[in-house]
């Protein structure tokens, strides 16, 4: 019986997802896990790659877009389809080791878990990317910081594990991955913070550039304000009701 579905949101990413699959074979060979690999329209030979891994282990699994609907899409497609009641994700292009997964799922697979832990979310430390890229993520982790008071330093680490059902739950729109923490904690859940390291691209490139993330990114930090505010707004207006004397 599978307890961990591991999703994996990819696009063009032939060169990494094999050996990254592998990785997480090796890493979490002690749980029941499986492992989904999306790929979001990807033009190269990432969906065959998978096909390879899938011909020697049975618990790969291979999803597939057929236009393009962004990480939010992919990982979306990957947690309706999984079987695990909890689920991990990372980013496809190998920069998430995927040795530190089982220190995300394993608190909420403790017997002792609190019942509210909804959401584990991975917090990179010694960041192996450009200097742009490190400079516009800290700007813009401050910016969502002070908007949102999520409590996180860094909502755009792919390394996530959280509850199936609770994820269902959230709203959905694109960019929404980066909002977790927000959002979890939005439907009343815990959320607890994990520091994992954090490596240089191998081969391939990203598919966003600083300016088309800061773009989406000022737009969704309004959207977000918004459900946040609708939410505490909604549990007010519950708490009035449900306090009517008869």
């Amino acid at each position: 019986m599978v307890q961990i579905s591991i999703v994996i949101p990819m696009k063009n990413e032939a060169e990494n997802i094999g050996t990254l699959i592998a990785d997480i074979l090796q890493a979490c060979a002690k749980d029941d896990i499986e492992v989904i690999a999306v790929d979001d329209a990807s033009t190269d030979a990432s969906a065959d790659v998978v096909r390879g891994m899938m011909a020697k282990y049975d618990n790969v699994r291979l999803l597939q877009h057929d236009q393009s609907g962004g990480q939010s899409a992919a990982v979306m497609s990957g947690v309706r389809a999984a079987k695990g009641e909890f689920v991990a994700t990372l980013d496809g292009d190998g920069q998430n080791p995927a040795s530190e997964l089982p220190k995300l799922y394993a608190p909420l697979i403790d017997p002792k878990a609190p019942a509210d832990l909804g959401l584990v979310a991975g917090q990179r430390v010694k960041r192996q990317d450009t200097w742009s890229k490190r400079y516009a993520s800290k700007f813009a982790n401050g910016l969502r910081g002070w908007a949102l008071d999520d409590g996180t330093r860094d909502t755009g680490c792919g390394l996530k594990a959280f509850r199936r059902d609770a994820f269902l739950a959230l709203p959905f729109f694109n960019h929404m991955h980066r909002y977790l923490p927000a959002l979890f904690k939005r439907d009343g859940w815990q959320v607890a913070l994990v520091d994992v390291s954090h490596r240089a691209r191998v081969a391939g490139k990203s598919n966003y550039s600083n300016w088309q993330r800061g773009l989406v990114g000022a737009v969704d930090l309004v959207g977000v304000m918004w459900l946040l505010r609708r939410r505490k707004t909604a549990k007010a207006a519950e708490t009035k009701i449900s306090g009517r004397k008869k």
